[in-house]
């Protein structure tokens, strides 16, 4: 099998890698070595020799190629399965390049190709945010995060959209509980997402740490302050996280969403 053609580097990780848990029986376990050596080949990357060259990965929203249940369709057979993941590919690109209705149009054709990719296309759900379908957006992660109860990101969107729609404490009510984050600013903005919190003291506490808990920690605290209504500071970490080493350089896909909200609030100047 030909290997697909690696559509990013970051830290020397083809972003092509896959959200492992977002993928029915994928591990790097041994009883899995021979499909993934199959994936590797379609990835184009080694999977076993994946490593962070001293940053913590952060994989959660990495993701490049669409990772849904239909992968192994993709790999071994079945047109619209194949076609579903062009689709969200192209939708991803699309999204990156601050097209996000275009965006809009693949990830919806890739759930007409495919309607298995629907619980697992948590880059449609960010998609919606930027273009005020709140109710759909929410959907679109409370699906997401009975496929995947690990991450802490999906939550948080989720809570950004109930909060348009409900109003922060309603939305802090109906706040969606998941497992241990291993990202240590992760954790920590969920927390504050969760329970309240200070943004500026997210911020502060991974001022010196990694270049990409940096800029999770702008981020974030940026996306918080605008659920308060407070645009002034929201834009300040927004900027900030976009003109941050990691923010400007990275192939990450939130790295990409960062410049995309900064661009549809007309915070460049």
């Amino acid at each position: 099998m030909a290997a697909a053609p690696c559509i990013g580097v970051e830290n020397g990780v083809c972003s092509c890698v896959l959200l492992t848990s977002s993928i029915p029986g994928f591990s790097l376990n041994r009883k899995n070595q021979f499909r993934n050596a199959h994936l590797s080949r379609f990835l184009g990357v080694s999977l076993s020799g994946i490593h962070s060259h001293g940053q913590i990965p952060t994989l959660s929203r990495r993701v490049f190629l669409p990772s849904v249940s239909g992968i192994w369709d993709a790999l071994t057979g079945g047109g619209s399965a194949r076609e579903a993941v062009v689709a969200v590919r192209r939708g991803m690109l699309l999204f990156r390049q601050g097209d996000v209705i275009g965006s809009l149009v693949d990830f919806d054709k890739a759930i007409e190709l495919d309607p298995r990719q629907r619980a697992f296309l948590w880059q449609r759900g960010l998609s919606l945010y930027y273009v005020d379908r709140f109710e759909e957006a929410a959907e679109q992660f409370r699906l997401d995060v009975a496929q995947n109860p690990n991450d802490t990101e999906e939550s948080i969107w989720c809570f950004l959209w109930e909060a348009q729609l409900y109003g922060v404490d309603e939305a802090r009510k109906r706040f969606l509980e998941v497992g241990v984050d291993p990202r240590p600013v992760m954790r920590e903005a969920y927390n504050m997402f969760k329970d309240g919190g200070d943004p500026e003291q997210l911020v502060s506490a991974f001022a010196n740490r990694f270049e990409n808990e940096n800029f999770y920690a702008h981020l974030y605290a940026g996306l918080y302050y605008e659920s308060q209504n407070k645009p002034d500071e929201a834009k300040f970490h927004i900027v900030a996280a976009c003109k941050s080493p990691y923010g400007s350089s990275s192939d990450d896909y939130m790295a990409s969403l960062a410049r995309v909200h900064r661009s549809l609030r007309e915070w460049n100047s």
